[in-house]
């Protein structure tokens, strides 16, 4: 069983920077794509960026490109997203999800896809 655990979140400044961890357990993350995605309060989740198994495919929303990155530590079996420049409309739960694809896949997209999930971690942006 896979279990993703993510961390990093906090309170930041309009401007800060953080760095979202999600780390897996269970199995080997080569194999998967990761996806980070975000709810804020009484809205959709919507992704945020996402990276292929290989890690060398990425994608970005439009309203995070430029700011955030996301890259990945094999040896550790950890995908980081790395949020630079945060706006207050970023305040929202950053969960991350595994989709069990293979080692030379693409990236992911579609929630529905993904196999796992994590718990999620808040992150506050005050203006």
């Amino acid at each position: 069983q896979v279990q993703l655990v993510e961390s990093g979140g906090g309170l930041v400044q309009t401007g800060g920077s953080l760095r979202l961890s999600c780390a897996a357990s269970g199995a080997n993350l080569d194999y998967f794509a990761i996806g980070w995605f975000r709810q804020a309060p009484g809205k959709e989740r919507e992704g945020v960026s996402c990276i292929s198994s290989s890690g060398s495919s990425t994608k970005y929303a439009d309203s995070v490109k430029g700011r955030f990155s996301i890259s990945r530590d094999y040896a550790k079996s950890t995908v980081y997203l790395q949020m630079n420049n945060l706006k207050p409309e970023d305040t929202a739960v950053y969960s991350c999800a595994a989709a069990l694809l293979g080692r030379n896949s693409g990236y992911v997209t579609n929630p529905d896809e993904y196999d796992y999930w994590g718990q999620g971690t808040q992150v506050t942006v005050s203006s």
